[in-house]
């Protein structure tokens, strides 16, 4: 792939175009209102943006894969901004160890790539994996304390069932049931739709870190607003035997949020991948 590329500007003068910077991020949700900015709260676009800001010296705008809610970790987060001419020399190293000094401990640079011009790492994105960790009993998690969900007065789960019933979901549907109500309204005013793919809903049992979870595992081309979260809400109620297997498909068909179970706790999730095109991205050395 070629850094830069060339574009005509308004007076017809062919000028080079320094291509798009890419960072792969990594954060624990706990101590962040969620990834976007907003006024007097802290948040990952923020203090990303404060580093880039000082890295490049000049203003920036941030585009990320999707934005994450308050308590939400991340393991692979991607973010990208324009680069302006000049900044493609940049040493890549440099550039990495200049971030990883000016961000907080709590955010990870975990990798840097350049993309040709136009690259967004929100629309470019092909699919995005989630996993939602859960630990069901009266045992306190000790490692997975503040990254998954602690159902104490649960003594297990039945993952067949889960799995049975998240069955349901797979493939292309409305999804309006597993959306925030509030942004279900704003996107339908809007005229866009609630449907998404999903290629992957998997209940199982893991052992991390010592400790034994049960994991949700979600992958899909795009999500709406607290649509996992509302989905492992949902499972949790029939891996409890609250409700049967059959009662999420029901729940799916209706289109309507009260028809779903509750919507489980952010801390828990955590996104995990974003898919994109072979070749998009290309490590910044």
């Amino acid at each position: 792939m070629q850094a830069d590329q060339t574009t005509s500007a308004g007076d017809g003068v062919m000028r080079a175009s320094a291509g798009t910077l890419v960072l792969r991020l990594g954060y624990r949700g706990a101590g962040f209102a969620g990834f976007a900015e907003q006024p007097g709260q802290r948040t990952v676009a923020g203090e990303l943006r404060r580093a880039l800001q000082t890295v490049l010296r000049r203003p920036v705008e941030l585009e990320c894969a999707g934005r994450t809610d308050a308590g939400v970790s991340a393991l692979a987060q991607f973010l990208s901004l324009p680069l302006e001419p000049g900044e493609e020399l940049l040493e890549g190293r440099r550039l990495h160890a200049s971030l990883v000094a000016l961000t907080p401990d709590d955010i990870s640079i975990a990798g840097i790539y350049r993309a040709e011009a136009g690259f967004s790492a929100r629309f470019d994105a092909r699919g995005r994996s989630y996993r939602y960790r859960i630990c069901p009993g009266p045992a306190r998690p000790v490692l997975a304390w503040d990254h998954s969900w602690w159902l104490r007065g649960v003594p297990a789960l039945d993952v067949a069932a889960m799995n049975e019933a998240a069955s349901a979901l797979l493939g292309e549907h409305d999804f309006k049931s597993f959306c925030k109500a509030a942004s279900a309204q704003l996107l339908e005013a809007d005229g866009r739709s609630t449907c998404r793919r999903l290629t992957r809903v998997e209940a199982g049992e893991v052992v991390e870190a010592g400790e034994r979870l049960v994991v949700v595992d979600v992958e899909g081309n795009a999500f709406l607003h607290n649509m996992v979260r509302i989905m492992v809400g949902s499972l949790v109620e029939v891996g409890r035997g609250h409700r049967d297997p059959s009662w999420l498909s029901r729940a799916l068909e209706a289109r309507q949020r009260s028809a779903a179970g509750p919507t489980a706790p952010a801390q828990g999730l955590c996104l995990e991948a974003v898919r994109y095109d072979e070749g998009a991205l290309v490590p910044w050395e």
